[in-house]
């Protein structure tokens, strides 16, 4: 998956210029793409647009840094798992945690897997998941002692709990 040449969202749309014989890939977010398109014909779009929003020289270095950047479990650099899409082992989630957050928030809206229910399921299993998540702040809670949340979070654990036993 490409990312945009002006910025790190998602590129949607690429764009190959051919200028005096040099041949140029242009990736665009949704955004960068229409400035892109809407820059008059008299100008060269690639030259007046793109870089005046980031020369050559910040590309390059943006793209030498995404090489130096190593698994050192696997050896895959970031610009490789940006290319292809793919990781190379479990590891690099923690290697380029930073650099993939920003990317997972474009791309699904949040940085948390939520997962999905399926439509058939039991409302018991959300009561589940719900309780699951409660009592896992109750412990965050106790750890950090804040005591007032965790006196409200077992409340509602119990209520829950309560509901659960009697739908049963």
């Amino acid at each position: 998956m490409k990312q945009c040449s002006v910025c790190s969202k998602p590129a949607v749309y690429h764009v190959t210029v051919l200028k005096d014989g040099d041949v140029k890939e242009l990736h665009f977010c949704e955004q960068h793409f229409h400035e892109y398109m809407h820059k008059p014909a008299s100008q060269s779009p690639e030259d007046s647009f793109l870089e005046s929003l980031l020369p050559d020289s910040e590309e390059e270095e943006q793209l030498a840094e995404a090489d130096q950047l190593r698994c050192p479990n696997c050896g895959i650099s970031y610009r490789e798992f940006r290319e292809s899409g793919r990781f190379g082992c479990p590891h690099d989630y923690t290697v380029f945690r930073e650099r993939i957050l920003p990317l997972l928030e474009n791309i699904h809206h949040s940085k948390q897997h939520l997962g999905k229910i399926p439509h058939t399921s039991p409302i018991d299993t959300e009561q589940q998941f719900r309780l699951l998540q409660l009592r896992k702040e109750l412990s965050t809670a106790i750890e950090s002692e804040n005591y007032e949340e965790a006196a409200r979070l077992r409340d509602e654990i119990q209520i829950l709990d309560q509901e659960m036993k009697k739908a049963r």
